[in-house]
């Protein structure tokens, strides 16, 4: 039986292999084991006041946004973005925004909300 490292991300000893990947249950971090040296890092997404985003993070809008068919006001809230780093557009965060619908925001845009 082989002993599968630990993830890297989170240290999750339950790791488990999915064809030539490796996988963490616990955080759904995915990797190869042959590039483990050089293991590539996500690049960091920051909102318009230099707080760092991640999954799941709720957000306030910092300005009216102008779109097809309206505008998502100043101060709206939007909860569990979904980050896209390299996206082509920009618009680095896709979000469901209340009474909008789907829609990818710019994260310059936006402003982390601290609980």
């Amino acid at each position: 039986m082989t002993t599968l490292p630990p993830c890297p991300k989170c240290s999750s000893p339950y790791v488990y292999e999915d064809g030539p990947l490796l996988i963490c249950p616990e955080c759904a971090h995915e990797w190869n084991p042959e590039n483990a040296g050089g293991e590539e890092t996500a690049p960091v997404i920051k909102d318009a006041v230099g707080n760092i985003l991640a999954d799941g993070d709720s957000v306030t809008v910092m300005k009216d946004l102008k779109y097809r068919g309206g505008v998502v006001k100043l101060g709206t809230k939007v909860k569990s973005i979904r980050l896209v780093p390299g996206a082509s557009d920009g618009h680095d965060i896709d979000c469901k925004i209340p009474g909008v619908g789907q829609m990818g925001l710019k994260s310059e845009f936006v402003k982390k909300i601290t609980d």
